[in-house]
């Protein structure tokens, strides 16, 4: 029994771990596209930012306009492709079929749930340190709070990569999947203070972004590396964690009675 599968509590560690390592090998297995293609988008959008206002910006919020740049936008291609990883993932098993193969025992909805969420999150970690990498090259990174950074990024692609399960779920083609990435996961990003400060917007545009989760997440990230935030990180702490844990229980229930998935 012990030699097919690993059992605590009823979950069969060792399928959610070996559906995981396919997750992993399967990015892996092209590089070039999930990992170091967003990597150059996000320079293309450094260099072009900075040399085209860099000049007349030299601080937003006493932090220097490339660092803060640059927080955001390893943020934003993180969390990108975090939800890229994991929709992906199950859109095409839907596609292709062969989802039926993970809905058979001993695989269970938080084998699967596990499973994609954590491949997302890997790969949204490999951008983001690939990112940060390549960037220091031309930016003098650091990090005020290595902590609060490290929890940021990990809670974001968490959040990233359930919210791309969710869209593979719902989702029946990869049209879906590319309208849910246009209509909401895009706008939501480049909404959060990516490439600016919040403070500088209307106090009901102010509001309005305090509602997004994207904006707590980069705002946060960008505190543990510059030691500036917009908004409260107590309260972002807490929403992050709370966004995450009712999403994760909605999966959940939604893969084990196999919603849009066995039909």
């Amino acid at each position: 029994m012990f030699r097919s599968r690993i059992n605590c509590l009823k979950i069969n560690w060792f399928g959610a771990f070996s559906l995981l390592s396919k997750e992993v090998r399967r990015f892996l297995k092209v590089y070039h596209q999930t990992i170091f293609s967003p990597v150059i988008n996000i320079i293309l959008f450094l260099a072009v930012f900075s040399l085209s206002i860099g000049s007349r910006v030299a601080e937003i919020n006493g932090v220097a306009f490339p660092i803060f740049m640059s927080a955001g936008l390893i943020m934003m291609a993180a969390m990108q492709n975090a939800f890229a990883n994991s929709s992906s993932s199950f859109v095409m098993g839907k596609v292709m079929g062969h989802i039926i193969d993970y809905l058979i025992p001993p695989l269970g909805a938080f084998e699967l749930l596990f499973a994609f969420t954590f491949g997302a999150v890997l790969r949204g970690i490999c951008v983001a340190i690939v990112a940060f990498l390549v960037i220091l090259i031309f930016v003098p990174l650091t990090f005020y709070s290595l902590p609060y950074a490290i929890f940021h990024l990990f809670a974001a692609c968490m959040f990233l990569g359930l919210l791309g399960v969710l869209c593979g779920v719902v989702s029946e083609t990869f049209d879906h999947m590319s309208a849910m990435t246009s209509y909401l996961i895009t706008p939501l990003t480049f909404l959060s203070g990516t490439f600016y400060s919040t403070n500088s917007l209307p106090k009901f545009w102010l509001g309005v972004s305090h509602f997004n989760p994207f904006f707590y997440m980069i705002d946060g990230f960008r505190y543990g590396m510059t030691g500036r935030s917009d908004g409260d990180l107590t309260t972002g702490i807490i929403y992050i964690i709370s966004i995450n844990l009712i999403l994760a229980i909605v999966l959940f229930f939604m893969i084990k009675r196999g919603y849009r998935i066995k039909s």
